[in-house]
């Protein structure tokens, strides 16, 4: 751990799903205080129980936001920005906040140009999760090897890009990377929110509760992320619009290409497909 991290012994989780959820059960079992903002008393109720937060709150008042170094917001990307125009000014001077946001040309330069100039919003995202929403499914191991992204732009300052780098290292993420915000975009748009539209679109172009009984492993794994939040995708989908329809068109080209080749018997654009594509799986598997 750094030394500037150990001012950061507070930290503050806004919205205690999954992933936030996740953050906080890994942060606590750390020694940090860490307390959480969420909307239900619920779910509040089982992160105590569960010894994720030392302590919660389903409203938002200053005398609470106010005692937090690290602030987390793990809300959908409308409702981050919402909440930082509505309560910013409750946030402790000099406090530095963070997001796990999927995408970030919609979020980021709204957020940093609102925000306050003694609170420092270094912009990032955890690339992991699971399908299932909720704190019941919090697990910090699904960090464990995972992938972080930092997003800074001019508006931060090395001091936070490195308090969030430090906090991605004790999260236990093993790759940390720092993208620019339209670069993330693109990349997301590509790994993450295209290979959401074709297990979705796979899904639901055949009717399958009969077929589940017979099917093997390869249908399994290529449809795990069709059991979506349909509320956080549709959200995250629109947001990244012109981006996802840029990767689509490409995956749709693709696809007609290896479908032509097919219908004309074509076995050398076929093969040759098929050997690129293996070629280019092998790097996902070092």
């Amino acid at each position: 751990m750094t030394k500037g991290f150990i001012n950061y012994r507070r930290v503050l989780i806004v919205g205690l799903g999954m992933i936030g959820g996740s953050y906080a059960q890994k942060l606590s079992s750390l020694g940090f205080e860490v307390g959480a903002l969420a909307r239900r008393q619920e779910t509040l109720d089982f992160a105590l129980e569960k010894g994720y937060i030392a302590h919660g709150q389903v409203e938002v008042t200053r005398e609470y936001v106010s005692q937090f170094d690290l602030v987390v917001f793990a809300l959908y990307p409308k409702a981050f920005v919402a909440w930082v125009e509505r309560y910013q000014d409750y946030l402790k001077e000099g406090a530095v906040i963070t997001d796990v946001t999927g995408v970030k040309r919609a979020v980021v330069p709204a957020v940093q140009e609102m925000l306050r100039p003694d609170v420092e919003f270094v912009p990032s995202h955890p690339m992991a999760g699971r399908e299932r929403s909720g704190v019941e499914y919090a697990d910090s191991h699904v960090f464990d090897g995972a992938n972080f992204i930092i997003t800074p732009t001019e508006k931060n300052t090395p001091e936070g890009i490195e308090l969030v780098r430090t906090l991605g290292c004790i999260l236990g993420f093993r790759n940390i990377a720092v993208l620019s915000i339209e670069a993330h975009d693109e990349m997301i748009g590509f790994l993450s929110q295209l290979t959401h539209c074709i297990a979705v679109a796979l899904m639901d172009c055949k009717e399958s509760e009969h077929l589940a009984e017979y099917t093997g492993d390869s249908f399994r794994d290529l449809t795990r992320i069709a059991r979506i939040n349909e509320n956080m995708w549709t959200e995250l989908f629109l947001e990244n619009r012109d981006e996802l329809l840029s990767q689509m068109d490409l995956f749709l080209a693709k696809f007609s290409e290896l479908r032509d080749a097919l219908a004309r018997g074509d076995e050398k654009t076929m093969k040759e497909m098929m050997r690129l594509s293996t070629y280019r799986r092998s790097f996902f598997d070092k």
